[in-house]
């Protein structure tokens, strides 16, 4: 396989859903327009210029990353949002899953939640970064159902050169046994502006930079609602923070439930928060017996 398929932001949904099972990534070019990819330059850039290089070999001694990108900025609903993205993520994830609750046969299915966020730039003299899957993080095993699928938005032109993001097509199918090399890895060429989406079982890693001109991706994360976040949401983002973007993108960062019970509040739904004016302790209730 040569690489990654490419498709257009008007590309048909299951087509991008088909490719992602297939071969575990894809590119979607102008993912993004020029004036959202402008605002988030101005409202995470200076964080990036402020950011020290980073102090150990896996993300980078020559490598920046800024977090807690929702408290940041208020400019990134189009991005987790979009068509492709989002659309793929609940097609793959959201799938019912089957329960008996006494003798009552039901479907559940799960929500998906937005767990890591990072700006990442690597400047020229940063090495390969190690060939891994983000969805180890969950001790997943493979192959397996799909519990994280992956944006990377190029802020700037990726290239084989300066880094652009390394992925084993394919390599979501492969079981525990098998380690990457390196040789089956291809860079991720795009513009400024496209994104690259991937499932959590691919292999991939930071490519190594070898000009004299920095390469800044920002990686989101979508994972299924009853796995732990892999950025605590609730603490990167304040509730002001929160509150600047629409219902949709709120129940992303956590405020929902996950049937059929994960994450609730005063055996609510945890978007109520939101909608309350008062952040205070709630009143005591008398114990529940079953």
């Amino acid at each position: 396989m040569a690489g990654l398929s490419r498709v257009r932001p008007d590309a048909d949904l299951d087509e991008v859903v088909e490719i992602l099972e297939r071969d575990g990534g894809v590119i979607v070019e102008d993912f993004v327009d020029d004036a959202t990819l402008a605002a988030l330059w101005d409202d995470l850039g200076p964080a990036l210029d402020a950011c020290p290089y980073g102090d150990d070999w896996y993300n980078g001694k020559r490598t920046r990353r800024v977090s807690s990108l929702f408290a940041r900025t208020a400019h990134l609903t189009p991005v987790v949002t979009q068509p492709l993205y989002l659309g793929a993520a609940r097609k793959i994830m959201q799938k019912p899953v089957p329960m008996w609750i006494g003798k009552s046969r039901v479907e559940m299915t799960p929500t998906i939640q937005i767990s890591g966020t990072q700006l990442i730039e690597i400047h020229g003299g940063q090495g390969k970064q190690p060939l891994h899957r983000d969805d180890a993080l969950h001790l997943r095993t493979h192959p397996g159902p799909t519990s994280r699928v992956q944006l990377m938005l190029a802020m700037s032109d990726f290239t084989a050169e300066n880094g652009g993001t390394l992925v084993i097509p394919g390599s979501h199918h492969w079981d525990d046994e098998r380690a990457p090399e390196a040789h089956e890895a291809y860079p991720t060429v795009m513009r400024a502006g496209s994104g690259l989406i991937w499932l959590g079982g691919v292999y991939h890693g930071g490519g190594k930079n070898t000009t004299d001109t920095p390469r800044t991706g920002m990686t989101i994360a979508l994972d299924l609602g009853n796995l732990r976040q892999e950025e605590n949401q609730y603490l990167a983002v304040p509730k002001e923070a929160v509150l600047a973007y629409p219902e949709e993108v709120r129940r992303l960062l956590g405020y929902d439930r996950c049937p059929p019970g994960l994450g609730w509040y005063e055996m609510d739904d945890p978007y109520v928060v939101l909608e309350s004016d008062t952040s205070g302790v709630p009143e005591l209730r008398a114990p529940v017996t079953a």
